[in-house]
């Protein structure tokens, strides 16, 4: 049996994070394959994490050396850039025939640029994109044998613009399996709903934004609610709570399947952001019609007709969410729009196959694809040069 260990920022939260549940389905792929896994962190969240086996690690301290060389990988998987920062020398100097895969979740460096432009209140110019989190997320992506890559649009942005290698490269968005249409008519739902964590910028912007929206919303549709969703939801989120205009913040959420069945329309004005948007991906999963932004929408769905609508201007995004919301044709045609992008798109056995293949291609031929990808050996150099020894001096003060 083959051994894959996952070295994990965080535990994962896949009932309170995208992050979390897509880490959880890469799991699956590995485990279908018959590969042992073992999950190492130096994370302690347990709040709302999956029950999983885990094995503690400790950053900048040389006992990792002997656990990752006893643990002898064939394939060892970092959850983010970060995680290969710390351990990616480490597993290099004591595994060096491990394959190193990265998920990359999505490209924190186009994340962080939208963000700055956002905050900026500018359009987002290509130069914004080359920034810190740039330099080290590429060295981190050029350093590793294979980086997984959530949405075709920063697949492309990686081949074409930044002119990474595509054979280091592989797109896997979210999968899906054996997904039942909702039972739930339009009828019988009444009201908005609103979903993320909070500890995600995006998803707090998002809530501010939502606020003179459902103003105008709540205008037109008075007996309408908007019920907001989150884990993590600090004071500041909890403030926004407001009964008499149907504002209703109501926290985590214990199963996003019962509040979508109950839901009418789903509200996701998204400023800025990464990768793929999990609530989104859940409501065309699970029969729930939105309305978002080009953000939001981004990568999701080809050419396809949207499962709701799409817009960026907020008179538009209300008077969209009203008609979505009072339209029962309209509302029934969104529907069936996210039912055909889900299993178009998303299908579990349009990647599953692919994927673990693409993994043995490496595993089987690993001299060879190193030397194709000659930008690691340079980039290892610049490393073990660098953060290596920075980890050493951190690790040596700490015996004192």
């Amino acid at each position: 049996m083959k051994h894959l260990v996952i070295i994990g920022l965080v535990i994962p939260e896949p009932a309170s994070t995208a992050a979390g549940h897509r880490m959880m389905q890469l799991m699956q792929l590995f485990s279908e394959a018959d590969y042992k896994i073992t999950f190492l962190t130096a994370s302690n969240n347990i709040e709302f994490s999956e029950k999983i086996e885990v094995q503690k690690i400790e950053i900048n301290n040389e006992s990792f050396d002997e656990k990752i060389r006893n643990l002898n990988p064939a394939v060892v998987l970092f959850d983010r850039y970060v995680t290969e920062e710390q351990f990616g020398w480490r597993v290099s100097e004591n595994c060096p025939d491990a394959a190193k895969i990265m998920d990359t979740e999505d490209l924190h460096f186009l994340r962080e640029a939208r963000r700055k432009a956002f905050v900026e209140r500018r359009n987002l110019e290509k130069s914004d994109l080359v920034n810190d989190i740039f330099l080290r997320e590429i060295a981190s992506i050029l350093r590793c044998d294979l980086a997984l890559i959530i949405s075709q649009f920063e697949y492309h942005l990686l081949v074409d613009d930044f002119k990474i290698n595509p054979d280091t490269l592989f797109y896997i968005p979210f999968l899906t399996e054996n997904f039942e249409k909702s039972k739930i008519p339009f009828e019988d739902r009444k009201h908005f709903v609103s979903i993320g964590n909070f500890l995600h910028e995006p998803n707090w912007q998002t809530v501010l934004k939502l606020k003179p929206i459902w103003k105008a919303i709540k205008k037109k549709l008075p007996e309408a609610e908007l019920h907001i969703y989150g884990a993590y939801a600090g004071q500041k989120v909890w403030e926004l709570h407001n009964e008499k205009d149907g504002f209703l913040v109501k926290g985590r959420a214990n199963s996003v399947e019962d509040i979508f069945d109950k839901a009418k329309v789903l509200l996701a004005p998204i400023p800025f952001g990464a990768g793929l948007k999990g609530k989104l991906w859940e409501s065309m999963k699970l029969g729930l019609p939105n309305v978002t932004s080009s953000v939001g929408a981004e990568a999701m769905h080809e050419n396809l007709p949207w499962n709701g609508f799409i817009e960026d201007i907020e008179e538009a995004f209300v008077d969209k969410a009203i008609e979505l919301y009072q339209d029962e044709r309209i509302w029934n045609q969104a529907q069936e729009n996210g039912y055909k992008i889900i299993d178009s798109l998303f299908r579990k056995e349009l990647f599953a196959g692919s994927f673990i293949n693409k993994v043995l291609e490496i595993e089987n031929n690993l001299e060879n694809h190193r030397t194709e990808n000659y930008l690691s050996k340079i980039l290892q150099h610049h490393q073990l040069n660098s953060t290596k020894y920075m980890s050493r001096w951190i690790e040596e003060k700490n015996k004192k």
